[in-house]
């Protein structure tokens, strides 16, 4: 692990209970660090993945770094307070979006369970930057192999058995969707991040019957909801 500190902390409000994944969205990793440690840019990250799995530390776990944003998750405002902050080096949507590189992902695994062995976070509350900024973000995006946490219990699985459609109206799904975590102020934005976290091979922002249905899955009791 490769120690860059940043001067963009301060210090947090609330205990940390949750894990937030984000791209960098920028054409190189260097860049993006110079950016998270330029005290102009009042941005940071607690780490940096790189595309060959080196792990950059930039705010230590202890301190609030500032990576969220304006953001929301299950009734939580001061995200930045509450988290831990993870870039992975990425171009993103804008730069050329591409599939996150093994060594990468090997890397992120092993840190992700450090750190939600530290502090008790739960599936349910390890995010990406679009669940919590839905109508701002799209990071770490559809690409992103959620799946490969999910099987570790270092993420909330896709529900794919015994899906049924609760035919719940459009009101009623947004309802669902609020109280499952997300801001659903935008609704577009909160269909349209729901599904690339869950659904990622069709997203269309339609509520249909696939989206209710996974929704209701991951709404029920262990073991397809939440730890």
């Amino acid at each position: 692990m490769i120690e860059t500190p940043s001067p963009n902390w301060d210090e947090r409000s609330l205990p940390i209970s949750m894990l937030v994944l984000h791209y960098t969205g920028m054409q190189s990793g260097a860049e993006a660090i110079a950016r998270l440690a330029d005290p102009e840019a009042k941005v940071s990250a607690h780490y940096v993945i790189a595309e060959d799995g080196q792990i950059v530390r930039m705010v230590a776990e202890d301190k609030r770094a500032w990576h969220a944003g304006r953001s929301w998750w299950r009734g939580v405002t001061d995200i930045n307070s509450a988290s831990i902050g993870i870039e992975i080096v990425n171009p993103g949507h804008e730069f050329g979006y591409r599939p996150f590189p093994e060594e990468q992902i090997d890397a992120l695994v092993p840190l992700v369970g450090a750190i939600v062995g530290r502090h008790g976070i739960t599936r349910g509350n390890i995010v990406g930057h679009s669940d919590i900024a839905p109508a701002r973000k799209r990071d770490p995006g559809e690409l992103f192999p959620w799946h490969r946490l999910a099987r570790l219990r270092l993420a909330l699985p896709r529900p794919t058995k015994n899906l049924m459609d609760p035919n719940w109206t459009d009101g009623g799904f947004l309802l669902a969707l609020e109280r499952f975590g997300y801001d659903v102020a935008d609704k577009m934005a909160a269909v349209v991040a729901f599904q690339r976290r869950f659904r990622p091979e069709l997203i269309d922002g339609e509520i249909d019957g696939e989206c209710r249905a996974i929704l209701l899955a991951l709404l029920l009791p262990k073991p397809q909801g939440d730890d």
